[in-house]
């Protein structure tokens, strides 16, 4: 029994970080947002001189390799994902962003709009919670399985606020149904610090689960003529374990990266010889008071 894995699916578990495996400059708006603000004293003073406040942030990152769910799909190219992101003081934010690939075509794959809510609680505000809504946009003529997300996520982070951990539940939905739970954790190293300039060393784990669907093939004879039944079923399963090592540099209202990273894909049915694999990410942000 020959078992096909759904080259469509693999794409679509990966749109959860815009169609390619996940950095730290591509998380929820919030969560980036929420850390420059922490680590650059400045602009902390200013926000607690005022009640209300509203930023853009404005990204762009670079990954010299291609990988979907951390798996190699024999394409040599690097991607570049722009990204524009609107933050306000009550906990609503909204974001734009795209995904552009050197070899595919059309180079331009997707574009994904995101509005959501976040907010801090608890006594010390160490815990954090978020719900959003994306809607994918896409600009190839594949039979996607997702158009739409749901995803709410609770996070926790200690008093230094050198250490979070974050759970989060998404629903994909549109053409087929899916769902994918991912479990993100970063320990934050600060290296240098001063009024204007920071330096960080912020390692980060993430472990990406969901449903995936199998298509599998018998083939059997009648009168002399092959026939081919095809049938598919969902599991869940484990699909991507990965590890980022980064650099990070904040001047001012300016945001550096740069990033090494390791996937660890999981070999679900109908797979074999998967290889783990790795690549260079490239960040760099500004942020801009309104």
């Amino acid at each position: 029994m020959k078992k096909l894995f759904l080259l469509a699916l693999i794409l679509t578990f990966a749109l959860k970080t815009y169609a390619q495996e996940a950095s730290p400059k591509e998380q929820e708006t919030d969560e980036i947002i929420d850390g420059l603000l922490e680590k650059n004293q400045s602009i902390e003073d200013f926000i607690k001189s005022i009640s209300k406040f509203q930023f853009l942030y404005l990204s762009m990152n670079y990954n010299n390799k291609t990988y979907f769910s951390g798996r190699d799909i024999g394409v040599n190219q690097y991607n570049l994902t722009p990204k524009i992101s609107y933050l306000h003081s009550s906990g609503i934010y909204a974001s734009v962003s795209g995904i552009y690939y050197s070899s595919f075509n059309p180079k331009w794959d997707l574009t994904t709009a995101t509005f959501g809510f976040g907010k801090n609680f608890g006594k010390q505000k160490i815990f954090k919670y978020n719900a959003s809504y994306s809607r994918y946009f896409y600009n190839n003529n594949l039979n996607n399985a997702y158009s739409n997300v749901l995803n709410a996520g609770l996070s926790l982070r200690n008093k230094k606020r050198n250490f979070n951990t974050q759970l989060s539940v998404s629903y994909l939905f549109g053409n087929e149904n899916g769902l994918q739970i991912a479990s993100t954790n970063y320990a934050l190293l600060n290296i240098i610090k001063t009024k204007k300039t920071q330096l960080d060393f912020k390692s980060q784990l993430s472990i990406v689960a969901g449903n995936q669907t199998i298509e599998s093939s018998r083939t059997y004879f009648n009168n002399g003529f092959p026939i081919t039944v095809y049938t598919t079923h969902s599991t869940f399963d484990l699909i991507n374990t990965q590890i980022n090592i980064p650099l990070e540099l904040n001047y001012k209202s300016f945001d550096f990266e740069l990033g090494y990273n390791i996937n660890f894909p999981n070999a679900l049915k109908g797979e074999s010889n998967l290889k783990n694999t790795d690549y260079f990410n490239f960040s760099m942000a500004y942020l801009i008071n309104l």
